[in-house]
């Protein structure tokens, strides 16, 4: 049979897959390039690295959605049940990973007003935070206050409502049941990446900070019982978000798998 298809559907039919895998890999040339900023110290250079592949993570994915396809010939019909961002979403993985968004912003925020601040230049300080130690003063660090923080807010303001748009768009736009389903899982994936990175290299901070010194005590028992335990959950969703981005419908197919196995059981 000859495929009758337009030659520019032909052409963008995988155009949305290249999309997202290009993002991720102008992301890691992008990071490469800032990794190398000499007059820059290495913990800045980190943030930098970390926001600019989350961002252009983020990019690549809503290029992707802009280039999707939709059905040639489809027909709307109408429903009575409206359509929801909550029903395209992950459903477990998305609450978990808005949940570490604002965590992140809340831990950036504590970061923030409990580091060491010269009034005078508050954008470029903020990188120690004080403590006493057996009655002598001292400064831990790097911390993340506000001279690492600002370009992670300066991303979850562009990136957090641009992604929460894409998912209402996606929501509430034409296409089928599992192509609108693939596409929100994508940019779910962006989004979560990008939270997920910049929330595991803010608590390795926080971590190496509180047990880098002499008298580590009640720190060293909340760096163990909360930001280790917190580290690894970011972890599992910066690897979780990266499969996804690259392939939003394999990750669906195993979590429906998951769940028809769960219904069997309960049977």
């Amino acid at each position: 049979m000859l495929d009758t298809a337009p030659p520019q559907y032909r052409l963008l039919d995988h155009a949305d897959h290249y999309a997202r895998w290009s993002g991720l890999a102008i992301g890691l040339v992008v990071a490469q390039g800032l990794s190398t900023l000499g007059d820059v110290e290495y913990e800045q250079r980190v943030v930098f690295c970390i926001t600019a592949f989350g961002l252009c993570a983020v990019a690549g994915v809503l290029l992707a959605d802009a280039l999707t396809l939709r059905p040639q010939e489809a027909v709307r019909t109408a429903s009575l049940a409206p359509r929801l961002v909550r029903d395209h979403v992950p459903p477990r993985m998305g609450p978990l990973i808005v949940l570490q968004g604002v965590s992140l912003v809340v831990l950036l925020v504590i970061t923030a007003a409990t580091a060491s601040v010269d009034p005078d230049r508050i954008f470029v300080t903020g990188k120690v935070v004080a403590t006493t130690c057996n009655g002598m003063r001292e400064t831990l660090g790097p911390w993340p206050g506000l001279y690492y923080s600002l370009p992670t807010f300066g991303a979850l303001a562009i990136a957090t409502p641009t992604c929460f748009w894409a998912l209402r768009r996606i929501a509430h736009g034409p296409g089928e049941e599992q192509q609108r389903r693939d596409r929100a899982w994508a940019v779910t994936g962006a989004w979560g990446l990008l939270v997920s990175s910049q929330q595991l290299y803010a608590v390795l901070m926080v971590s190496v900070s509180l047990t880098d010194t002499g008298c580590a005590g009640a720190l060293g028992a909340l760096t163990f019982w909360v930001f280790y335990p917190l580290a690894l959950l970011n972890l599992f969703t910066v690897v979780w978000s990266l499969v996804t981005v690259v392939a939003p419908r394999a990750v669906d197919d195993e979590a429906a798998e998951d769940a028809e196995d769960e219904a069997f059981d309960d049977e």
